[in-house]
């Protein structure tokens, strides 16, 4: 195992890169490092390239349908987000001037190896999804009393930390308390992740909303530099994959809300049309041309909005 890199993952189509050996791939990403000593040298420190593919995933599933473009608008945006926000993050270079290959360019990071954390970093401002659920049993979210009479889509008076835990590929993540995290990192990383987190979410949820967009919550990824000891964000960063964003002007707390995101494969997933079980072990079938396109201009869409460019 290379330290940062995880083990396991998806068996995927890998790419030829000159230079660079592929050691990992994800449901979305696959990540390379480099086969030349010459590249670390350029670079100036041990890194790797994380490669953003148009694989989309539903349901614990990667679909043998892809999402054109989607690998560049995830990596166009995050790239957009470390520039907005003030932490440390680990993005290298982005071109193929700093080293990224040309046949990549666009939708691939030269980023710094991490050590990560076995957490996934979650902040919410709005009560939906998992949060919701739990929430309906008990009245709390990873264990934290909220009031009552709260409902779909309801704001949350302060945005909360509700971290989970990483499961193994094909597995959910399961939602854990603070008290997890500091028995898992320490009290001081725990603090510290919980801090970074909220910070993140608060600087994007005014920007989002300042471009129409409402941000209910957004999961982040935390590990340490070994060249600095510093605390440092990895992967992607509030894309519509690793975040939900609602078009402010239909927001309606009390049902669920449409986002920018894959709700479209989902929805066809789930319907009659596709005839297709989730419960069952069967893989997902194809998704139709219509739900494609529609997916894609909806990713597209929400890249446009929030970054107030015209995307490619």
């Amino acid at each position: 195992m290379t330290e940062g890199i995880p083990t396991g993952g998806f068996e995927t189509e890998t790419l030829d890169l000159p230079g660079w050996t592929h050691v990992y791939s994800g449901k979305v990403r696959d990540l390379y490092v480099p086969a030349d000593e010459a590249i670390t040298e350029k670079i100036g420190q041990e890194c790797v390239l994380v490669v953003a593919s148009d694989r989309i995933s539903a349901y614990d599933h990667v679909l043998s349908s892809e999402i054109p473009d989607k690998g560049r608008v995830l990596t166009q945006l995050s790239l957009w987000w470390f520039d907005q926000l003030d932490v440390e993050h680990h993005v290298l270079a982005s071109t193929v001037e700093g080293g990224v290959p040309a046949a990549v360019e666009g939708r691939a990071m030269i980023c710094k190896k991490l050590d990560m954390f076995p957490v996934e970093c979650i902040a919410r401002g709005y009560l939906t999804g998992s949060g919701l659920v739990e929430y309906k049993e008990s009245g709390t979210v990873c264990e934290i009393p909220l009031p009552e009479g709260l409902v779909d889509g309801s704001r949350l008076d302060k945005a909360l930390f509700t971290p989970s835990a990483k499961a193994e590929v094909g597995e959910h993540d399961v939602n854990i308390t603070y008290d997890d995290v500091v028995a898992m990192v320490g009290d001081d990383i725990a603090a510290r992740l919980s801090e970074l987190t909220l910070k993140i979410y608060t600087r994007a949820e005014e920007i989002a909303r300042e471009r129409g967009i409402i941000l209910a919550d957004t999961k982040v990824e935390f590990g340490i530099d070994a060249a600095t000891g510093i605390i440092t964000l990895g992967d992607e960063v509030l894309t519509p994959d690793s975040s939900r964003f609602w078009d402010a002007s239909t927001y309606a707390p009390g049902k669920s809300q449409p986002s920018y995101d894959k709700q479209y494969v989902r929805d066809w997933l789930t319907s009659a049309e596709s005839g297709w079980d989730k419960s069952s072990d069967t893989p997902p079938p194809a998704l139709p041309a219509e739900v494609v396109e529609r997916t894609r201009a909806r990713y597209v869409e929400a890249y446009e909005k929030l970054t107030g460019r015209t995307f490619a």
